[in-house]
């Protein structure tokens, strides 16, 4: 499967992208200045490639989002998941937990969602 992937620059780029958009590409300038310590010319190459990535659209100088911040999530996870757990759902919640005990009410909660996305 192809998964959508952000190195973690992108990633906070688009952060920024995702909680102001749509937004003025001299705007986003101004913000990654103050939030990354970002220079114009690195802004603008990272607009240009995120674009060129289908994340974004740069048109009259104002930027929207193509690709959600909830898909990029989904794919990063199962990405993850894929790589490190061998796809395995069951194996990611077994080493997070890594012996930690929950609550009825969390253990309640799990099995809820469980139930939603059974097959």
């Amino acid at each position: 499967m192809d998964y959508l992937r952000l190195c973690d620059s992108d990633y906070r780029f688009m952060t920024i992208i995702w909680e102001n958009a749509p937004i003025n590409s001299g705007d986003v300038v101004k913000l990654c200045g103050e939030k990354l310590g970002w220079k114009k010319s690195t802004t603008y190459t990272v607009i240009k490639k995120m674009c060129e990535k289908g994340y974004i659209v740069n048109e009259n100088a104002v930027i929207s989002v193509l690709i959600p911040k909830e898909k990029a999530q989904t794919d990063e996870t199962e990405y993850f998941v894929e790589r490190t757990f061998g796809g395995s759902l069951s194996h990611l919640i077994a080493a997070f937990l890594g012996g930690k005990k929950i609550t009825d009410e969390e253990a309640e909660k799990l099995k809820k969602l469980i139930d939603e996305y059974k097959a």
